[in-house]
This record gives structure tokens, sequence and C-alpha cells, in this order.
């Protein structure tokens, strides 16, 4: 049954390839530099390698947008998101994939009765601002460097060109790498709460986690979709908007490249921390906003007689109403999806103040005896509860956060079953399943005090603050558990 839910997953990384790999290579065919086969070929490749190697760090952002916690619901919001992208891929725009997935996951929030991360969603939209403007600024910038030095050392024509050909499919192999790592969130973040992948170990050094594996499937997907329907788009973004010379084609693919790589880098981002410089973040951001913000950086650099702008209004219009049309189609789908179809598009979840949730917001220095009164008090939905939360008392939006996830309702029961399913499964450590064990038979309410319980119990389920990789991995493992004794 996953197999045919995830369909719709796989039906939006193909339209993500069919759309998103004029955005890396688009310049370099309409250019005539590269043929469309060599392009498509090497886009597939290192969309894949960018799709399992760094995937992880844009997933988790996207995931604190909306918590898609049923199947069924994953199924529509992805093919709601690959219906906006396909209808504009159709027209032969290059649209924004983040900003359909976008528009469809708040279209399950409001159909569900779910809160939509304003933080997360905040974050999300500035990069649409800042990515055109960052990446039309690296475009001048590189644009200017590659001009002073072809004046200064004067290569003939000929090596030029050669040399330009080889540049255009190192920075499109680049480009393609960061963007499978950037925007397969996009594609598969949706299905990873509830993707039922056991963890694989190859050789005994080699282990691919379930994202990675769902990462890999998603990859495959967006590289059918470079390799059997980018063409199109590729001759708009390559020729429609102005055209280009090799040279500026070389430097807007460096410039998208870079863009992409920044907001995906996990690397990047602790190298920032450590030296106390503010991070960037980790966000699926458009790899269509890039590209044409960095041929408009080019464009403006000359003058901005030869940018089409007729065209780039026709793009620009695509982008604020495909999330749009994402959402609309998410919403109305999921109406169908529940009643007509009975699928279970989102599990209800309530909210209450139990006395244990009281005790942990007392001690993260909260006023809990401002909220005495909502005490064991029933709310049916995120929206309800937040509601009363807010009539009683003014939060920072943290501490908001912190309040809606103590008195999150999810019931946990640690059974002997699903214990057993648990030493079979590969993605738990001995260590860690000996801790579930010393808790066999206990209910847990709450799922945070399942957390707080395996932490007191093991080392192995501490989180270490700075090591972003290894609390990623346990808040993975947390998730498959709250799935496994939700059950």
């Amino acid at each position: 049954m996953f197999a045919f839910f995830l369909s719709s997953g796989l039906f939006l990384g193909w339209s993500l390839g069919a759309n998103d790999a004029s955005n890396v290579f688009g310049t370099a065919v309409g250019t005539r530099m590269i043929r469309f086969r060599t392009a498509a070929i090497c886009c597939a490749v290192f969309i894949v390698l960018g799709a399992v190697i760094g995937g992880a760090g844009t997933s988790a952002t996207l995931g604190k947008l909306g918590g898609i916690n049923a199947i069924a619901g994953a199924f529509v919001v992805a093919l709601a998101a690959g219906a906006g992208v396909y209808l504009m891929t159709k027209a032969g725009y290059p649209v924004s994939t983040s900003q359909t997935i976008v528009g469809a996951i708040i279209g399950w929030n409001v159909f569900s009765g779910s809160l939509t991360d304003y933080h997360s969603l905040t974050k999300i939209v500035s990069t649409w601002v800042a990515c055109p403007i960052l990446s039309a600024a690296i475009s001048i910038v590189l644009y200017k460097l590659v001009s002073v030095s072809i004046r200064t050392f004067k290569p003939h024509m000929f090596h030029l060109d050669a040399l330009t050909r080889y540049a255009l499919l190192v920075v499109g192999a680049f480009g393609s790498y960061s963007l499978g790592a950037n925007n397969i969130a996009n594609v598969m973040g949706v299905f990873l709460p509830v993707a039922p992948f056991p963890e694989i170990s190859l050789f005994g050094w080699l282990v691919i986690s379930p994202a990675q594996q769902l990462f890999f499937i998603g990859g495959l997907a967006i590289a059918t979709g470079v390799l059997t329907y980018s063409r199109h788009v590729m001759m708009t973004v390559g020729e429609g908007i102005m055209r280009l010379s090799p040279v500026a084609a070389f430097v807007v693919v460096s410039a998208h490249s870079l863009v992409l790589f920044l907001f995906s880098s996990e690397g990047v981002n602790q190298w920032l921390t450590g030296y106390g410089l503010p991070a960037i973040p980790l966000v699926p951001v458009s790899s269509s906003q890039a590209i044409v913000g960095a041929v408009i950086g080019i464009g403006l650099l000359k003058g901005g007689r030869a940018v089409q702008w007729r065209v780039l209004r026709g793009i620009s219009i695509g982008w604020v109403v495909t999330p749009l049309i994402a959402g609309i189609i998410s919403f109305v789908a999921l109406f169908f999806f529940q009643n007509v179809f009975n699928q279970q598009t989102y599990r209800q979840v309530s909210y209450s103040l139990t006395r244990q949730a009281l005790d942990r917001i007392g001690r993260a220095d909260i006023d809990a005896g401002r909220l005495s009164d909502m005490t064991n008090e029933a709310y049916l939905d995120a929206v309800t509860f937040r509601r009363a939360l807010d009539a009683r008392i003014r939060l920072a939006w943290e501490q908001r956060d912190f309040v809606m996830e103590s008195a999150k309702v999810d019931e946990l029961t640690i059974s002997k079953e699903k214990i057993e399913s648990i030493t079979t499964d590969g993605r738990i450590s001995k260590a860690q399943t000996d801790a579930i064990r010393m808790l066999e038979g206990r209910i847990f309410v709450h799922p945070w005090l399942l957390d707080e319980a395996l932490a007191h119990l093991s080392p192995e389920w501490r989180m270490t603050a700075g090591d972003e990789e290894s609390n990623r991995k346990i808040a993975e493992q947390l998730t498959y558990l709250y799935s496994l004794f939700r059950d």
C-alpha cells in the first residue's frame, strides 16, 4: 500500500526533474555549448548523488512546516504539488517546486485543523526573496571576475570555447548535485514520518538510513523527469529570458549552483556557527528563482535592455499563482479522499495540559500558573488549543511551540510484540533496544515522556549540543518509535 501512496511523490519528483533540469543546464543547452542528451545524463546522475548524500539538511525545516501524519495525506499533498508543477511545465515556465509543496502542505494544515509553523514559513518565504537577489549579486561579481580574467590572459578563441564547454559541464554537475541535495525534501519530505524502510548495512561499514533510501527513490524519479520531459523548459530558460553568451551561461549556472549549495550544506552551516557567524537557513529554495535571478543579474550589468521583461513577468506570475493552485488542489483532493474514498488523510491529534505537561512547562521558566484553568481539558486540534492558550498568556514563538509540544497527546504503548519487531529492523542499536525493553508495559500519554525516559536509561538516546548529525539520527529513530508504538 505504501508503494501506491508513494507514487504521487514519484510523480512530483518526475515533474521537478522535467522542470528544474532547465535551471542547471538550460543556459548551456540554449547556447548550443552542450548537447541536450549529454546534459540530461549528467544532470540525472548527479541529482541522485546529491539527494542521497546531502538531502537531509533541508528536510527538517520542511517537516516543521506541517507534520503530515497519515500516508494518504502525504499522497495527496505530493500529488497536488506535482499537479501544480506539471501544469506550469506544460506552459513552458520554470516554476518553483519549493513553492508548490509549501502551498500543498498549508492546504493540508487548513483541512486537518493543524497549525502552520509560521516561524518555518517565514524562514522559507524569506528565502524566496533572498534567493534571486543573492543569485543576481553572485552572478554580477562572477561575471566581472571572469571578464577581467579573459582580458588579462587573452586565451585563443578556440581554447576559450573548449574551456567554456568543460566549465559548463563541471558547474552543471555541481548544480545538479546541489539541486538534488536542496530539493529532494520537496519530493520526499512529506513521506519521511511514515516511511517503513529498515536501516541497511552494506559490507559492515556503509549504513544507509531509511531517509537515504527514500531520497534515492525520489532522486531516481527526478532523474527520470530530466531524461524524458525537460527539453522544452530548458529552451525557455536558455533562450526565452535573455540571449546569453557561453561565458555568461557559465556564470549563471555557477551562481545558481552556489546559492542552492549554500542553502543545503550542513558543512557550511557548521563552519559558520563554529566561528560565531550567523547560520544560513537550511531550506529547500527555488532553483528556478536562483537561475532567473542570475540571468537578470547579467542583464542588469549590461544595462537591462536585453532582458525579455514580458517573459520574466509571466514567470513571476507563475511563482505567485503556483502555491495558491497547489494549496487549493490539496484541500479539495483531501476532502474527496477523506469523504468519498474513505481514506484517512490525517490522524486527529488532541492536546491536554496534564500534570506532567504543566510540570515540564514550569521547569522551562514559563508561568504555568496562568494555564491552571486549562488543566486536563481536552482540545480536539491544535488550532483550538492555540486559541485557548493565546487568550491566557502572551508567549514568544519558541515558548509557544514548547507548550504546544508539551501538551500534545499521542498515546504510545510499549508492548513486547512491538519491541521484538525492532530487533529485526536494524535502525535501532542493541543498547538503545535494551533501554526500550526496560519500558515494556508502560504507556506514555505525551511523546516527549518517552524521549525523557529513554534518555535517562541510555546515553545513546541523549541529544548532544552541537552534534547535529547525531541529533538528527536520534530524532529519526524517535519518530520511528512513535509510529511503531502508536499503532
